[in-house]
C-alpha cells in the first residue's frame, strides 16, 4: 500500500507551463517582465531576490482570481504579488521539497513563501489575509539556466 501511494504522489494531470516571468530589480521599484531569464544559482539574473533556498519565487496562475476574490477586487496580477514565476497547470503545493525542470533549469522548492505586509498596501484592507495559502513557494536553484514564456514545467521523480 505504502508503494502505490508512492506512486500516486509522484502523477500529476499534465505538465505546468510558465504563464509570466518576473523580475524585481530593487526593494519597491517596479517589477519587469521579460520573455525569458537566465537563472543562476543565485536566482534569477537582474533580481534582487535571495539565494540559496529562497533564490526564486513562483506563484500558482489558478490562485491568482482566488487571491483577488478574498481581497474583494476584480483581478490581481502578477507583478502586484511579486514573484519571480507564475506557473499554471500543475499544482506547485503537490511539489513541495520535490525537484522540478522549467526550461533548463532544475529547482528543489523548499517551502511557501508567505505574504509581505506589503500586501496590505497594494491590494489593499485584507490584502495579507487574501494571500494567505496562496503565497506561492520559493525554490533552490541546482541546475542554471534559462527560462522562457511558455516553457514547460516537469515533475522529476527520482529513479
Amino acid at each position: 500500500m505504502v508503494t502505490a501511494f508512492a506512486e500516486m504522489l509522484k502523477r500529476h494531470a499534465a505538465r505546468g507551463r510558465v504563464a509570466w516571468i518576473g523580475l524585481r530589480p530593487g526593494r519597491r521599484e517596479d517589477v519587469l517582465t521579460p520573455a525569458a531569464a537566465n537563472v543562476s544559482l543565485a536566482g534569477l539574473e537582474g533580481d534582487h531576490g535571495k539565494e540559496g533556498k529562497r533564490a526564486v519565487t513562483l506563484i500558482q496562475a489558478e490562485h491568482l482570481p482566488v487571491i483577488a476574490s478574498l481581497a474583494g477586487l476584480d483581478a490581481v496580477q502578477p507583478e502586484q504579488l511579486r514573484r519571480n514565476f507564475v506557473i499554471s497547470g500543475i499544482n506547485l503545493a503537490a511539489l513541495r521539497k520535490a525537484k522540478l525542470q522549467i526550461g533548463s533549469v532544475v529547482l528543489q522548492i523548499s517551502g511557501p513563501c508567505p505574504p509581505c505586509s506589503r500586501m496590505e498596501e497594494v491590494l489593499g484592507h485584507g490584502g495579507y489575509n487574501a494571500m494567505r495559502g496562496h503565497g506561492g513557494w520559493y525554490a533552490e536553484v541546482l541546475q542554471p539556466g534559462r527560462v522562457a514564456l511558455g516553457d514547460s514545467v516537469n515533475h522529476l521523480t527520482a529513479e
